[in-house]
């Protein structure tokens, strides 16, 4: 696939241990990218920078993944101008974000990220000195908008398959970090040192994972080393940050991969706490389930179908749910309000590490009281439980808690059938419940009759009185 791309170009292995001042530069006929390829809107904003004065590339993932033959989800650009001086350029240009300060270029529903190019951050006295930037005592950068040069910018990316920047008017491609080299030895690799990286941002260790399970790279060995070991400090980062980058995790169309990586560098243990120590205490049903859940994820994903992150949560945060219901229970809870309140304390604390919206949290603890009322189906019970807007999704979970080897006396079957049985079908069908209950022994409840008489406390023992 990348033939074409090394046809004539075998640069030396160097150390990517720092990105070089002077790049590699391919030619337009070193790669294959051609201009067809990229967003209109995308090369519009880079020459438009360029005629202003400016140094203006396509950088990052586009490059990478043009390089890689496919097709990118959206553009973004790397420049010398500040993020005010972009705003002067455009009119629906609109300057985002606090920690990392970045400009939106509007098209329509197509937007193009335009980022000022960043330098290394101060160290020591010089840190000190400086109102730029600040870093907490692990390490951890809390703001990053100290501007650079191209250079700086290459040095001061994360991996290097990322320090690609891409020029749309001589269609050149300058390589500051062996990328291009990397991306032919299929290898996710950190610039610099790889624990400082870690620690100047945490999250770069759940990019690597979704890097290696995106591209089906492999990490490679020295930026791989202290993930285990610095997975921890997942535990500085906000809570509505690591929503949103568990949402690319595990909706890219690679969360079962993902899901493997994760547990296999300690990080899934820092992201679901609970549902880590149910994966140690039940290994089999644990990984069972989420796994296929996570199956059926990719599948929709690769279909073009609509994925709903409430029911991701709810498949895998499940498996530390059943052991507090049935705590509950044993201390006289009845099952429904055992369940709700088992899921409202679960949901409570995973929220402390990722911030799940309500309107996600709502529908997870909704799913999760359908695994309680769909056994219950006597009367007109399963009618009403067919029109409840949560019956689809309890019935899917059903399915997928019986498809991870949880015995439910035939349950998914059961609803399975009754949703495409005829009105005298499913009269049958509720008969054939009834009848198994009364040959099963099962207590039958008191009927209450409407026609209540008044009771007189003095006349308890006396005979009924007849009407005159």
């Amino acid at each position: 696939m990348l033939k074409k791309l090394f046809k004539s170009l075998r640069p030396p292995v160097r150390n990517a241990k720092h990105a070089h001042s002077t790049p590699v530069v391919l030619n337009s006929n070193q790669h294959p990218i051609q201009r067809g390829q990229i967003s209109r809107y995308a090369i519009s904003v880079v020459e438009r920078l360029q005629n202003a004065g400016y140094q203006a590339f396509l950088v990052g993932g586009c490059v990478r993944d043009l390089l890689l033959d496919v097709e990118p989800k959206d553009f973004d650009v790397s420049t010398s101008a500040t993020p005010e001086q972009v705003r002067a350029e455009f009119r629906n240009a609109r300057v985002i974000g606090r920690r990392f300060k970045l400009v939106h270029v509007h098209f329509g529903r197509e937007i193009i990220e335009v980022a000022t190019f960043r330098a290394n951050h101060p160290q020591g006295d010089e840190e000190e000195n400086s109102n730029l930037s600040s870093r907490n005592e692990n390490g951890r950068i809390l703001r990053d908008n100290v501007y650079g040069n191209l250079e700086d910018d290459a040095q001061r990316r994360d991996f290097t398959i990322n320090a690609l920047y891409y020029d749309p008017s001589n269609e050149r491609i300058l390589d500051y970090a062996n990328g291009a080299h990397d991306i032919r030895n299929n290898l996710v690799r950190l610039i610099g040192d790889p624990t400082q990286r870690y620690q100047e941002d945490p999250v770069r260790m759940l990019r690597a994972i979704r890097f290696a399970a995106k591209l089906d790279f492999d990490i490679e060995k020295h930026s791989a080393a202290p993930i285990y070991k610095l997975a921890p400090l997942l535990n500085e980062i906000p809570s509505a940050r690591l929503f949103d980058e568990v949402l690319k995790l595990f909706l890219a169309g690679y969360a079962v991969y993902t899901y493997e990586l994760l547990v296999d560098y300690g990080l899934f243990g820092q992201l679901f706490p609970a549902s880590a120590a149910a994966l140690k205490q039940n290994p089999e049903y644990t990984d069972d389930l989420i796994h296929n859940a996570l199956v059926n994820t990719d599948q929709r994903i690769k279909q073009g179908k609509t994925v709903t992150p409430a029911f991701i949560f709810a498949a895998l945060l499940w498996p530390a749910l059943p052991a507090r219901v049935l705590r509950l229970q044993e201390r006289g809870m009845p099952p429904i309000p055992a369940m709700q309140e088992a899921a409202h304390e679960l949901i409570a604390e995973q929220c402390q590490r990722i911030a799940i919206p309500k309107r996600f949290t709502m529908p997870i603890r909704e799913i999760w009281d359908m695994q309680e009322r769909l056994p219950r189906r006597s009367g007109k019970r399963a009618d009403a439980l067919l029109d409840n807007p949560r019956f689809r999704a309890g019935y899917d979970f059903l399915l997928l808690r019986e498809s991870a080897g949880e015995q439910t006396n035939g349950l998914g079957d059961w609803w399975t059938l009754y949703q495409d049985a005829s009105d005298s079908e499913r009269r049958n069908m509720i008969r054939d419940l009834s009848a198994k209950d009364d040959s099963a022994g099962a207590p039958r409840k008191r009927r209450r009759t409407n026609n209540r008489r008044k009771r007189n406390p003095a006349a308890d023992n006396s005979p009924a009185q007849s009407n005159d």
